[in-house]
């Protein structure tokens, strides 16, 4: 009898399931990973939800999926999500300048920045002071009025840069400005309560959590690594070390509990399906519409990114493409990679959404990233 169509899709995703719980175990096995989580959502349904190896290296503690890791960048995602959704009730509009909610923000000619500039890394304000320190990250109301009154390093609007550490906080400024609640509070009413992931993702994390965390550890090579990168790069000079993401960063259960939202915690599970119900619905919830989707995902700038100095294709708040892949050939795909290893994302074209956690912290592209990211992408099309 032929197979039905039903069967074969479930046929598919039990073979994914299975070839990225090889793959995750092999790394583990061989020492290039600690602990590791992979998820992947399909047309709304979850069908990989992988884990291997230890979340703590210290105690022996298994990773299970439902562990929240520090992810670095990759909450940048979750955070553009936020203010997704927030447009799409109502709340707020990408061209209001942030002034109309923020009047503080508009010191030294940033007047005519607009959230739209603030989403796609052009508002000119990248930089925090040399001397910042993760006391200093954690001063909200002290964050926002150091980056308000910073004089932008170009016209808002004219160039393009990489906001590692700023972005967070002037999205999170206005989605507060716009709904009076911090942006943690935001973020768990209105996408992590909903999908019934408010235990698995968030920005600051309660104080009564931090015990499940997954441990960060420094990957070998690492220090080689950063000592090699050119001092004089732009996006060190904005971003000095003592804030930069590292293992002790993630760890640090100062960072871990303040709302710094250029970075968040979460399991794969978790952000994977925040990814899942932007493209369509997950049991019931779907986070914005067809026409928002559209808009927000779409190609926003692909102009020479100032702290990088080569072309980074952006939608609203989002990377596009594929990590590992041609940017040009996966501009479907829209999401944020961290520093660290960890990265997130969903394809319009697939209706595939990824993401992959670990906690063996290297500064460099991921490869684990890169590797099971193309055997699902394979195995999505197969």
């Amino acid at each position: 009898m032929p197979t039905s169509a039903a069967a074969k899709d479930r046929e598919g995703m039990n073979i994914m399931q299975k070839l990225v719980q090889q793959a995750i175990d092999q790394l583990v096995e061989s020492g290039s990973e600690l602990g590791i989580q992979v998820a992947v959502y399909q047309h709304g349904e979850l069908v990989v939800d992988a884990v291997a190896g230890v979340a703590d290296p210290d105690s022996g503690r298994p990773v299970t999926s439902d562990i929240p890791f520090y992810s670095a960048s990759t909450g940048k995602g979750v955070t553009a999500t936020v203010v997704h959704v927030l447009a799409d009730r109502g709340a707020l509009d990408y061209d209001t300048p942030i002034v109309e909610l923020w009047p503080e923000f508009g010191a030294h000619g940033k007047s005519k920045a607009t959230i739209r500039h603030a989403l796609t890394h052009s508002i000119g304000v990248p930089a925090v002071p040399s001397d910042l320190t993760v006391q200093d990250l954690a001063d909200w109301d002290r964050m926002c009025a150091l980056i308000a009154s910073s004089e932008p390093w170009w016209e808002p609007g004219t160039k393009t840069g990489y906001h590692a550490m700023t972005w967070g906080f002037v999205m999170g400024e206005i989605v507060r400005r716009a709904t009076d609640k911090p942006i943690s509070h935001v973020l768990r009413q209105e996408v992590a309560a909903p999908l019934g992931i408010a235990d698995e993702l968030f920005f600051g994390v309660p104080e009564s959590e931090l015990g499940r965390l997954a441990r960060l550890e420094e990957a070998p090579g690492s220090a080689a690594m950063m000592a090699a990168v050119p001092a004089d790069l732009p996006m060190f000079k904005a971003t000095p070390p003592a804030v930069t993401p590292s293992a002790e960063y993630g760890n640090n259960p100062v960072v871990l509990a303040s709302d710094i939202p250029s970075g968040g915690t979460m399991s794969a599970r978790a952000v994977a399906r925040m990814y899942a119900a932007l493209l369509g619905e997950v049991d019931g919830v779907r986070l914005v519409s067809d026409e928002r989707l559209r808009e927000v995902t779409a190609l926003a700038t692909a102009d020479v990114d100032q702290m990088v100095g080569f072309p980074m294709p952006r939608a609203l708040g989002y990377n596009l493409g594929r990590p590992g892949a041609d940017p040009q050939e996966t501009l479907s795909v829209f999401g944020m990679p961290g520093m660290g290893g960890s990265a997130a994302y969903a394809d319009t074209a697939t209706g595939i959404s990824f993401a992959l956690t670990k906690n063996r912290f290297f500064p460099g592209p991921s490869v684990a990233v890169n590797q099971i990211s193309e055997l699902v992408a394979k195995a999505a099309t197969s």
